[in-house]
């Protein structure tokens, strides 16, 4: 053989070694990151499930006024009562602050989504 056989023979060696080396450094790191990233959802996943409420009026609200509207007409106090049913959802509205904070609860959830997809895309290359 002659000497750049042997240069590119040692070459593709090397190239490999690096390669190889390279590719587990990577795959145990997306490892990391899809564990990582799994965690973190289920956990953004429990908050924004726990805060949910504070977005939607409270029903025990509507039923007490309905209710207290029903024996105001049952004691026959029809002015106390009004001519249209209490509907105290629909004065309701989420504080902006509820608003936000939800807001980037769902933005951290997507990252946290769009990592873990990211992963698994190099993983499976």
């Amino acid at each position: 053989k002659d000497k750049r056989s042997r240069f590119w023979g040692q070459y593709k060696r090397v190239a490999e070694e690096h390669d190889d080396e390279f590719l587990e450094r990577y795959n145990s790191d997306m490892d990391i990151v899809l564990v990582f990233s799994g965690l973190f959802s289920a956990v953004s996943t429990t908050f924004i499930v726990a805060m949910e409420a504070s977005l939607s009026p409270d029903p025990n609200e509507t039923t007490h006024a309905l209710l207290t509207q029903l024996v105001q007409i049952g004691l026959g106090d029809f002015t106390a009562a009004g001519s249209t049913p209490a509907t105290p959802a629909s004065t309701f509205s989420p504080s902006i602050a509820n608003i936000r904070i939800q807001s980037i609860a769902y933005a951290s959830l997507s990252f946290s989504l769009l990592a873990a997809f990211g992963a698994v895309l190099g993983k499976q290359w």
